[in-house]
């Protein structure tokens, strides 16, 4: 059985990237967010916001549409139905998986190794 510690190593690097988390989490309280929305609450530039949108589109966990309101182009990204699945049983992990770290103990392996 895997420690905490390496539960947290091992969790899906698509969605706990810092940047990655943070679109979902917002995306997980809205039906939709266009991508002038996501770029001012995440503080992530342009460029770095469409290349974590690709990936999570890529991933299956949001789906983005463009569209023009007028002349203006305009970008609505909303999360897939899988993509809620994979952030709500996501943050739910983080929650056990740290609990379980505020009492977890190592067994005995004969390494010698000292934390303290």
């Amino acid at each position: 059985m895997e420690s905490p510690y390496e539960e947290l190593a091992n969790l899906d690097r698509l969605i706990h990237d810092p940047a990655r988390l943070a679109i979902l989490t917002v995306l997980q309280t809205a039906t939709y967010a266009d991508f002038l929305f996501l770029q001012k609450v995440t503080g992530l530039t342009p460029g770095n916001l469409s290349g974590h949108l690709s990936k999570l589109e890529e991933g299956g966990l949001v789906k983005v549409e463009k569209q023009f309101i007028g002349k203006k182009p305009n970008t609505l990204v909303q999360l897939t139905e899988p993509g809620r699945k994979a952030i709500d049983q996501h943050w739910k992990k983080l929650e056990a998986l740290h609990k379980g770290a505020q009492t977890w103990e190592p067994k005995d392996t004969g390494t010698g190794s000292d934390a303290g």
